[in-house]
C-alpha cells in the first residue's frame, strides 16, 4: 500500500515545475477512453447490432458490466475538478468554463438528434425537447424526458448539477479532517448497496430513474472522487499502486460479471474505480511507469466526451435508415458492424473534438477580464493547498454517458 510521505511531498513540491507530462495527469485522461469503451461495448451487446445470438452471447457477457462506465465517469470527474482546482479562482470561472467544456458539444447533438426525429417523423414532446436543451431532463421523472433527444445527454444533466455544487461545497472540504473525507470514500460504497433496499420507498414506476439518473443519487460517486483527490492533495491517501490497482478492477469486474449477485456489483465496482483513479495519478504524480499516459490512450481520452455524445446516435440512426433497428446484422456482417460504428463514430468525434469542442473552449473558457486580472496561467503546475504541486489534467475533465435503456448491467439497482 502506497501513501505520501513528507519527504514524497518535499521531493514533488521541488520537481513540479520541472515535470511535464507528469504535472498534466495524462492516465486520467487516458482512463476517459477506457470508461467511454465500456459504455460503448455495452450499447454494442444491447441495441442488437448483432443478430447471430453466438456473437451476440459473447460481446454481451464481456460487457455486462460496462453501463457502469457512467460511474467511472462521475467518480473521475469529482476526482479531476478537486484536483485541478485553482486556488484564488472565482465561482464565475469556473461555471464558464464547465459550460464551455460541455454545451457546445451537447447543443450541435441536440440540434442533429432533432433533424432525424424530423426526419424519421417521430412524435417530439416541446416539453422534453426543452428540458433536454437546458439540460435539466435527469430531474424529471416521467417518461420520454429523462431519456429524450439525444438520450445519453442525462448524464450532462447530473453532471451540471455536480458543477453548480462543487464551488460552494469545495471550502468545507477544504477544511474537513482527513476521517471526515475518508468517511466520504468508505461510506458511497454502502449507500450505492443500501439504494437496493431504499428504493422501496419510491413508486415503481420511478424506480429506475430515482436509482439510475436522479442527480442527487448519482453524486454520491461525484462525491467520492471529490473526498478521494482531496486525500491524495493532502499526502493521507493509502491505496496500492497501478499494476495492484488495475488488478483488483480486473478481478473485481470479472467476479461481479460471473459470481456475485447484481445488487452488489456497483458498490463493489465504485470501490475498485476509486482505487484505479487514484493509482494512475499517483503514478503520474511520481512518475512511475504507466500505460495510460502514451500518446494514443491521451487522445483517445481526449475525444471520449466527443465519442460518447455521437455514439448511439449514430448507431440508431443507421440502424434505422438500412432497417436493420431491431433485428440486427445476420453472419459476420453484426461483428464487423460493431467495428465498423466503433470507427466511425471515433472518427466523428475527432472532428467534433477539433472543430466544435476545443474552438468553443478557447473562445467561451477565458474572458479576457481573466486574463487582464492576472489569472494563474491554466497551463501551469500550481501549488496545491497542502503542499503538494496541484497537476492540470490533460485534455480537460470527463464527462459520462450511458444508454437510453433498463438493461441487466445496472448502475445501483434493477
Amino acid at each position: 500500500m502506497v501513501g505520501m510521505t513528507s519527504t514524497s511531498l518535499a521531493a514533488s513540491a521541488t520537481t513540479s515545475r520541472e515535470r511535464t507530462d507528469a504535472d498534466r495527469l495524462p492516465s486520467l485522461t487516458g482512463l476517459r477512453w477506457i470508461a467511454a469503451l465500456l459504455v460503448f461495448g455495452f450499447h454494442a451487446g444491447t441495441m442488437r447490432i448483432i443478430a447471430d445470438p453466438g456473437p451476440q452471447a459473447v460481446v454481451g457477457e464481456i460487457f455486462t458490466l460496462g453501463l457502469s462506465g457512467v460511474q467511472f465517469f462521475f467518480i473521475l470527474s469529482g476526482f479531476v475538478l478537486v484536483w485541478s482546482a485553482r486556488p484564488g479562482a472565482s465561482r464565475r470561472r469556473f461555471w464558464r468554463r464547465r459550460f464551455a467544456k460541455i454545451y457546445p458539444n451537447h447543443l450541435v447533438l441536440w440540434a442533429l438528434a432533432m433533424l432525424a426525429m424530423l426526419w424519421f417523423a417521430d412524435p417530439i414532446d416541446p416539453v422534453a425537447a426543452l428540458e433536454n436543451l437546458l439540460l435539466v431532463q435527469a430531474w424529471d421523472p416521467r417518461p420520454g424526458h429523462f431519456y429524450s433527444i439525444n438520450n445519453v445527454s442525462w448524464s450532462l444533466s447530473c453532471e451540471l448539477f455536480f458543477y453548480l455544487c462543487l464551488p460552494l461545497v469545495l471550502p468545507t472540504v477544504r477544511r474537513a479532517r482527513p476521517w471526515l473525507l475518508w468517511a466520504v470514500v468508505v461510506a458511497v460504497p454502502l449507500l450505492i448497496l443500501a439504494l437496493w433496499p431504499g428504493q422501496a420507498l419510491v413508486p415503481e414506476s420511478d424506480r429506475w430513474w430515482f436509482t439510475q439518473v436522479f442527480p442527487l443519487v448519482r453524486s454520491l460517486e461525484f462525491w467520492m472522487g471529490v473526498a478521494a483527490a482531496e486525500l491524495m492533495l493532502r499526502g493521507r491517501w493509502r491505496g496500492p499502486r497501478l499494476p495492484m490497482a488495475s488488478l483488483i478492477f480486473v478481478l473485481t469486474w470479472v467476479a461481479a460479471s460471473q459470481w456475485i449477485r447484481a445488487e452488489l456489483w456497483a458498490a463493489l465496482l465504485s470501490a475498485a474505480y476509486v482505487l484505479v483513479i487514484a493509482a494512475a495519478a499517483d503514478a503520474d504524480v511520481h512518475g512511475r511507469r504507466s500505460p495510460l499516459r502514451s500518446r494514443t490512450m491521451v487522445w483517445l481520452g481526449e475525444v471520449s466526451f466527443a465519442f460518447y455524445l455521437v455514439h448511439v446516435f449514430v448507431i440508431m440512426t443507421i440502424l434505422r435508415l438500412t432497417g436493420d433497428w431491431g433485428t440486427g446484422l445476420p453472419g459476420w456482417w453484426g461483428p464487423l458492424s460493431v467495428i465498423g460504428f466503433l470507427l466511425l463514430t471515433l472518427g466523428l468525434a475527432a472532428l467534433l473534438h477539433r472543430y466544435v469542442e476545443q474552438p468553443m473552449m478557447r473562445r467561451l473558457a477565458s474572458p479576457r477580464s481573466g486574463r487582464r486580472s492576472g489569472a494563474a496561467p491554466s497551463a501551469s503546475a500550481e501549488p496545491g493547498a497542502h503542499g503538494l504541486p496541484r497537476q492540470r489534467v490533460s485534455g480537460g475533465d470527463p464527462d459520462p454517458a450511458t444508454s437510453a435503456e433498463s438493461h441487466r448491467g445496472v448502475t445501483h439497482a434493477p
